[in-house]
């Protein structure tokens, strides 16, 4: 795998908006808009996937989880994210900063840092193109 090509296919996700808003969670103060979709041609039967979730001030998702095959690169765009995933420390991450998530790893805390005002986080996945489901609430 080139980083190149993981690289440039990032960019692209950065700079392509396909929109149409994604299911949000339980009707939470969240929106999901699925920013693009490619296959990655050089590694066959793996997709990329690039959202933007913007929080209303104060706006959780509930616990999930992700595609059983999708690493998540995650990016605050503005704003302030609380994260938590799997046995690792709850974190705040503001606007430039980033984390990743390892294939099925528990997503237990994903809110808006603040009560007054809104924040806004890019998600890319890779993940195998049959993987359709990219989260899943943990009940």
């Amino acid at each position: 795998m080139k980083i190149r090509t993981i690289i440039a296919a990032i960019g692209a996700a950065l700079a392509i908006s396909m929109a149409g808003p994604v299911a949000a969670h339980d009707g939470q103060a969240e929106t999901v808009t699925k920013n693009f979709e490619a296959t990655i041609p050089n590694i066959p039967g793996k997709s990329l996937i690039a959202v933007e979730v913007v929080y209303a001030p104060g706006a959780a998702s509930p616990s999930h989880t992700h595609g059983k095959s999708a690493f998540i690169y995650a990016y605050v765009i503005s704003g302030a994210i609380e994260s938590k995933v799997n046995d690792g420390e709850t974190r705040i991450y503001r606007a430039g900063e980033s984390w990743s998530e390892q294939p099925k790893a528990l997503h237990s805390i994903s809110r808006n840092a603040s009560k007054t005002e809104p924040a806004k986080l890019l998600a890319v996945f890779v993940l195998d193109t049959d993987d359709k489901a990219l989260t899943t609430p943990v009940k």
